[in-house]
């Protein structure tokens, strides 16, 4: 059984919402090749509210605030496209 190309946009177009759903927005976006790059923009770490959480805690919270501010913080860029067999796939951009 052969795919055919309005089944390779469809899962296309579904890896896009699901992403969507996720938060992430389209940058760019080619319905030809067809490819897009999504992102999503960190969040902001509240500094004053996790130096007293530290504080009250003796320091554990401290991992959780540098988690925080190294990974919850970036922005994440996702590239989704397809393939030459039609696969749907999924790569992280890096800046």
């Amino acid at each position: 059984m052969k795919i055919t190309n309005e089944e390779n946009l469809l899962k296309f177009t579904k890896a896009l919402k699901d992403k969507m759903s996720k938060g992430f927005e389209i940058e760019e976006r080619n319905d030809k090749l067809p490819f897009a790059v999504l992102s999503k923009k960190g969040k902001k770490v509240n500094h004053d509210f996790n130096l007293v959480l530290s504080c009250i805690t003796l320091g554990v919270w401290s991992f959780a605030w540098i988690y925080q501010c190294c990974v919850s913080s970036k922005e994440e860029r996702v590239l989704i496209a397809i393939d030459e067999d039609g696969n749907t796939f999924e790569d992280k951009c890096y800046n």
